[in-house]
């Protein structure tokens, strides 16, 4: 096989740890907390989950290894969108088992979930391992989505885990995974089985935090893959002076992907879709502050500029959730068979004009027909509208075009508009880890085996202080359970992990509505450049600004 250079130097990078972790396996002890509590909802959680709620938080500490030396057969499982990082995890993992003792074994199940239910696996070696450290992507064994949630489906993982003689499970994941981690783990605890169930923090949407997770890895690789390329834009930007460019990125439930770039890169505009939701922002009002820094820009003779979007900014605002519920309600059953039987658009048109109430059908109308259109095109496997496949970009283009066309009519702007889209996703999921994720991972993986050697389940891997050199960090770990609430799913009341939302009156954000006003009108563009992995360490080790300002580094 053919290798980059950057490939080859890549495989031979030593991710660095936490320096506890660097002591050797025979010299790290363990020293626990107090006991813990569920984020909200503590007696329903309490009640679902009786063998693992409550466990303390643990931390990693030098000291005499007082585990109990036994052989361990680890199986490990890599679960929803791809993040960069992910086969650190598998090398730090793999790494600590074979340190404790040559015999132990790890296995890979393939494609997610799906590997455990249908013993599908791999067994590691050092040159399969080695193949992909330091790399991107989840193709070392694939992923899934694939959720394990019924009791049928966790006999099926036990029986396999028995079978192979598995003594433990890691899971990598987001916060629908992990929460399959915690109920897998309960299981696991109530049956008696022995087999231990840890999760690692997975995404790259960033909503998979709390005191406690300070990052989900693949956030900080993503960011930077995303702010690059939104920095070349800014630059062709004013270089051409003569395109507005609508960019979308990642982050259909909270819009820290978004946020971070903002802060990288200082666009002109960019939509933070808590900020919307908290003042009950309407498309129009949307409309207008981005048409308002277009004017502002254009009568000034600066007719370009860069406007990010959060790819789920419409489900932040109120007036569109609720025409988006009135749709799925208006399509319900058979009700599809007959819209998708109507000859042409008007017969649609008029059959959604009859199907909604006179407030929802005034937003549908504003809309541009491509985006109308794309609402009653492809469902979900519920019949659901597929939000995430809605274009906002050109969404908030086309409104921002007609509403400066009125201004223009107006006599109010005098600028010329034209624009651009784009939408940066799949390119940041399997990027390279920079030096940060390539370390943060490893330190999981490596630190996910030490609470198995301890005997823990039901817990997930963590590395804290993290905005400090790596030497600093702190690695232990937390009972999934205290990250968990119950929320609405699918008509039912479930326990999950709560999803952390951009907080308005955090850092980041307060540092990001202080400069924005002048962003908006003037041209501050920075440009990140390109993920560097060799030179100094001030310029490759650097944390995302959302870390750096919420820790005050």
């Amino acid at each position: 096989m053919n290798l980059s250079p950057l490939q080859k130097a890549r495989y031979e990078y030593s991710p660095k740890l936490p320096g506890m972790l660097r002591n050797g396996i025979a010299e790290i002890c363990v020293s626990e907390g107090a006991a813990t509590a569920s984020v909200a909802d503590q007696e329903k959680i309490k009640a679902l989950f009786p063998n693992t709620y409550g466990k303390p938080e643990i931390t990693f500490q030098k000291g005499a290894n007082t585990s109990a030396a036994k052989k361990q057969v680890v199986g490990v499982i890599l679960s929803g969108g791809q993040a960069p990082g992910g086969h650190n995890v598998i090398s730090g993992l793999y790494d600590a088992l074979k340190a404790t003792n040559k015999d132990n074994v790890l296995l890979g199940f393939k494609g997610g979930p799906d590997g455990l239910l249908k013993n599908d696996y791999v067994e590691f070696d050092d040159a399969f391992i080695d193949a992909y450290r330091n790399t991107g992507g989840f193709d070392i064994i694939g992923s899934g989505r694939t959720k394990l949630e019924t009791k049928e489906q966790f006999a099926t993982v036990a029986e396999n885990a028995k079978k192979n003689g598995l003594t433990a499970v890691v899971i990598i994941g987001g916060d629908d995974s992990n929460t399959n981690a915690a109920t897998l783990a309960e299981y696991m605890a109530a049956k008696n089985t022995g087999i231990q169930v840890i999760g690692c923090p997975k995404t790259i949407d960033g909503d998979l935090k709390n005191e406690d997770i300070e990052a989900s890895f693949g956030f900080d690789t993503a960011t930077k893959t995303y702010s690059e390329l939104i920095g070349n834009i800014e630059r062709d930007a004013n270089s051409a002076k003569k395109y507005w460019h609508f960019i979308k990125v990642m982050g259909r439930s909270a819009s820290h992907v978004a946020l971070e770039c903002a802060l990288e890169t200082q666009p002109n505009i960019c939509l933070i879709g808590e900020e919307v939701a908290a003042k009950k922002m309407t498309l129009a009002q949307i409309t207008s502050y981005i048409a308002d820094a277009v004017e502002k820009r254009g009568n000034a003779g600066k007719n370009f500029g860069v406007a990010i979007i959060p790819e789920g900014i419409v489900e932040f605002v109120p007036e569109f959730s609720k025409l988006i519920a009135e749709i799925n309600e208006l399509l319900a059953g058979e009700a599809t068979a007959k819209f998708n039987a109507l000859p042409d658009w008007t017969s649609k048109y008029n059959f959604i004009k009859a199907g909604l109430t006179a407030e929802s059908f005034a937003v549908f109308d504003i809309l541009p027909q491509g985006i109308q259109q794309q609402l009653f095109l492809e469902r979900d496997p519920h019949g659901n509208v597929q939000v995430s496949l809605i274009e906002s970009e050109k969404l908030f283009s086309e409104m921002v075009k007609a509403e400066l066309a009125k201004r223009k009519a107006a006599g109010t702007y005098k600028g010329k508009f034209g624009a651009q889209h784009h939408f940066f996703g799949y390119e940041g999921r399997c990027a390279f880890p920079s030096n940060f994720d390539a370390d943060y991972c490893y330190s999981l993986g490596y630190n996910a085996f030490m609470l198995i050697q301890y005997g823990y389940t039901g817990y997930l891997s963590k590395v804290s202080n993290i905005s400090k050199p790596a030497e600093e960090w702190v690695a232990g770990g937390m009972p999934i359970t205290k990250m968990m609430n119950m929320e609405r799913r699918n008509g039912e009341d479930k326990p999950v992990i709560r999803k952390a939302l951009v907080e308005l009156d955090g850092a980041p954000f307060k540092y990001f509505e202080a400069h924005r006003e002048e962003w908006s009108v003037e041209t501050c563009f920075t440009y990140p450049g390109a993920i560097q992995y060799y030179g100094p360490a001030e310029v490759c080790d650097l944390t995302t600004r959302t870390l750096a300002l919420e820790k005050g580094v």
